[in-house]
């Protein structure tokens, strides 16, 4: 299994919920998996070029509040392996955090991805919005210092207190 985590902006010795790019692309192989998804109204499309490994459920307010639940299931993907294939239109961007950006349906409001503007290569996958299976190796849950007090952790998973490390 590679480490999409491996380099990040995060604090000393986290590993970030953002991918090493260059080692995604390293990874890439013929026969890479085609992944589809989709916003809830369907006037959103995209297709995903590329394996999804490694997946964090962050516990953060700021995805608490993004996503209405508990916390939100992402994955880092390379922004060149991921292509609109219907609704561009319809994207509409917050920016809760200067320089990222949560890019959502503006007709549903299904949250489809995040974007950071010092890392144009990568995005985080909202893995609620695919359409096709997923066996990811690595699984962890981050920011459990923040997670919904009505929710608990009932699995083996790994659990950082902030970023996953």
């Amino acid at each position: 299994m590679w480490n999409a985590w491996a380099q990040c902006t995060a604090p000393k010795g986290a590993v970030c919920l953002w991918p090493d790019t260059a080692k995604m692309a390293e990874n890439q192989r013929e026969g890479t998996p085609m992944h589809t998804g989709s916003c809830l109204c369907g006037k959103v499309g995209y297709e995903y070029h590329g394996e999804i490994d490694a997946i964090s459920m962050c516990h953060c307010k700021q995805c608490q509040k993004a996503q209405g639940t508990a916390f939100v299931a992402v994955a880092p993907i390379r922004s060149a392996d991921f292509h609109l294939t219907r609704g561009e239109a319809h994207l509409k961007e917050y920016c809760a955090t200067p320089g990222k950006v949560r890019v959502f349906c503006a007709e549903c409001g299904s949250p489809l991805y995040s974007a950071r503007d010092d890392l144009p290569e990568a995005k985080r996958l909202r893995l609620g919005t695919l359409d096709t299976p997923i066996a990811p190796g690595r699984r962890v849950h981050a920011w459990v210092s923040s997670r919904a007090e009505w929710f608990e952790l009932a699995d083996d998973l790994p659990k950082f207190p902030e970023f996953a490390r």
